[in-house]
């Protein structure tokens, strides 16, 4: 893959996904070239969804439709830059409570 996202982390907070389910971070961030996204990044390094806010707020979630990204490609972009974002907001998860980091603000 030559592509790699430029991304901003504007938010993220860790879920713990119920009683038993997989938690996962929740993060907003900004693409460079794409504008605001949204992605759910699990602890498994394959699992990784992203969506384009711009097309959520038009209802789009349909995979063919303009709102479908290649979540293996956007989970190595975050990977890289959401320890330093934690570390920067002065928290992380802990065990499986949710623990808010920081608020984003989108125009």
């Amino acid at each position: 893959m030559s592509y790699k996202p430029n991304i901003t982390i504007k938010a993220a907070s860790w879920h713990r996904n119920g009683i038993s389910g997989q938690g996962f971070y929740a993060i907003l961030f900004d693409d460079s070239e794409h504008g605001p996204m949204v992605a759910s990044l699990f602890d498994d390094p394959t699992y990784c969804a992203v969506y384009s806010i711009a097309e959520l707020n038009k209802g789009n979630v349909e995979f063919a439709n303009g709102n479908s990204w290649r979540g293996d490609v956007y989970a190595d972009a975050i990977n890289e830059k959401l320890q330093a974002f934690l570390s920067a907001a002065g928290s992380n998860r802990a065990g499986p409570f949710s623990i808010p980091i920081g608020k984003a603000e989108f125009s």
